[in-house]
C-alpha cells in the first residue's frame, strides 16, 4: 500500500522541530525502498491564519481524512486573537473528529542527559477526548460554564466506551513492553466517574492474563513516580490526571523536550510531542528535536503494527537506535546538557541512519 502522511508544522518551534522529525523519518525510510510514503504538507496554526484567516482551514480538516496518519507541531494558541472565532486551537478538534481516544506519552531517561532519575522507562496512556477538558468533552456546547458572574462550573465526562478503549490501548502496549499496567484513578472520592473508569480497566485486564495489573490513587501515584519511577511500566488514566502526570514524568527524565507523544484511534494516528510551541526560543536553533522525532518514530511504529509492515517497523526501530547513539555521543541541545543546535542534532541522527560519520 501507499502511506499518505500529513505534515502540519504548527507554530514557533514547530517550524523547526517538525521538519527535523520529517527529515529523520525520510532518512530512515530511505533504507527501506519497499515502503511507499507520500508526504502531504497542510496549513495549520498561525501561518494558516495569516494566509486564509483561519488557524484550522476546512480544507486541511477534509484532507486529513484521506491520510493514514500525520505529524502535528506545537500550536501557539495562547497568542491567537481572543475575539476571532476562526483563531482556534486545532488539536482538540482533530482528536475529537478523528476519534483519537488514546494519548500515548513515554518517558525514558538517558545516562548522560541531565535528569532527576535514571533507569526510567515508562509510558502514560491517557484518555484523550473526555474528562474535564471543556474543549472536547461535549458533542455541542461546552462542559465549562458560569451561571452567574460569581460561579464557575465544570463537568467531567467519563464513558464506558472511551475508558475501555484507552485501557485496551494500554494493555496492548504493555504486551510489547514489560507486561505491567497500573490504572490511576481516585474512586475514593469520584465514586461514579473514576469508579466507572477503573471498572473498565479491571474488565479489560481479564482479557490479558499475561499482564500484571495493579491500581493507584492519583495522589499516591504522583508521590510514587517522584520517589521510584523505575517500578512503573504502563500507566493508564483519565484525561486530566494523564495530562498532569505525563508532564511530571517528563520532568523526571529531563523536561518536556524529552516527551514524545502519539494520539491513536482505530483508524488514524497523530504524532504530537507533549511540549508547547516555546515562542521564547523560536528561530534560535535551541529547540530540542528529540520529542518530535520520537513522536514520528511512534507514528511509523503504529502504522507498522496496524498494517503488519515489517519494513516500516524496522524503519521506526532504526530511528530509536540512531537517536540513542547520538545522545550517547553527546550530540545534544543545551536543555539536555549539550551544545548542539537543533539542526546539528538532527543532522547527526540522519548521519547515523545513513551510516555517515556524525559530527563531534
Amino acid at each position: 500500500m501507499q502511506y499518505k502522511l500529513g505534515v502540519l508544522k504548527g507554530d514557533d518551534i514547530g517550524l523547526e522541530v517538525v521538519p527535523a522529525a520529517v527529515k529523520v523519518m525520510k532518512e530512515s525510510l530511505a533504507n527501506f525502498p519497499e515502503v511507499d510514503v507520500e508526504w502531504v504538507d497542510l496549513p495549520i496554526g498561525h501561518t494558516a491564519y495569516v494566509e486564509s484567516g483561519e488557524t484550522f482551514p476546512q480544507e486541511t480538516q477534509d484532507k486529513l481524512k484521506e491520510l493514514t496518519g500525520w505529524i502535528l507541531g506545537p500550536i501557539g494558541h495562547m497568542a491567537y486573537p481572543k475575539d476571532d472565532p476562526k483563531a482556534i486551537n486545532p488539536h482538540p478538534i482533530i482528536r475529537k473528529v478523528f476519534d483519537l481516544h488514546s494519548n500515548v506519552r513515554p518517558s525514558r531517561s538517558f545516562d548522560n542527559v541531565q535528569s532527576i532519575h535514571k533507569d526510567v522507562d515508562l509510558v502514560v496512556v491517557r484518555e484523550n477526548n473526555e474528562g474535564f477538558q471543556p474543549d472536547r468533552n461535549m458533542f455541542a456546547g461546552t462542559g465549562e460554564f458560569m451561571p452567574n458572574p460569581d460561579l464557575a462550573m465544570s463537568v467531567r465526562v467519563i464513558s464506558r466506551r472511551n475508558s475501555t478503549a484507552v485501557a485496551e490501548s494500554a494493555f496492548e502496549l504493555a504486551m510489547q513492553r514489560r507486561k505491567k499496567v497500573t490504572a490511576i484513578h481516585k474512586d475514593t472520592v469520584y465514586k461514579l466517574g473514576c469508579g466507572l473508569f477503573v471498572e473498565c480497566c479491571r474488565n479489560v485486564a481479564k482479557n490479558y492474563p499475561e499482564v500484571e495489573f495493579d491500581e493507584l490513587i492519583v495522589d499516591s501515584a504522583a508521590a510514587a513516580l517522584v520517589m521510584k519511577p523505575q517500578k512503573f511500566d504502563v500507566l493508564v488514566t483519565t484525561n486530566m490526571f494523564g495530562d498532569i502526570l505525563s508532564d511530571l514524568t517528563s520532568g523526571l527524565v529531563g523536561g518536556l523536550g524529552m516527551a514524545p507523544g502519539l494520539s491513536i484511534g482505530s483508524e488514524y494516528s497523530m504524532a504530537q510531542a507533549t511540549h508547547g510551541s516555546a515562542p521564547d526560543i523560536a528561530g534560535k536553533q535551541l529547540a530540542n528535536p528529540y520529542a518530535m522525532i520520537l513522536s514520528g518514530k511512534m507514528l511509523l511504529e503504529w502504522l507498522a503494527i496496524k498494517y503488519d509492515d515489517q519494513a516500516m517497523l524496522q524503519a521506526a526501530q532504526a530511528i530509536e537506535k540512531a537517536v540513542s547513539e547520538v545522545i550517547i555521543k553527546g550530540i545534544m541541545t543545551p536543555d539536555m546538557g549539550g551544545s548542539a543546535t537543533t539542526e546539528e542534532m538532527t543532522e547527526a541522527i540522519c548521519n547515523q541512519l545513513s551510516k555517515k560519520i556524525s559530527i563531534s
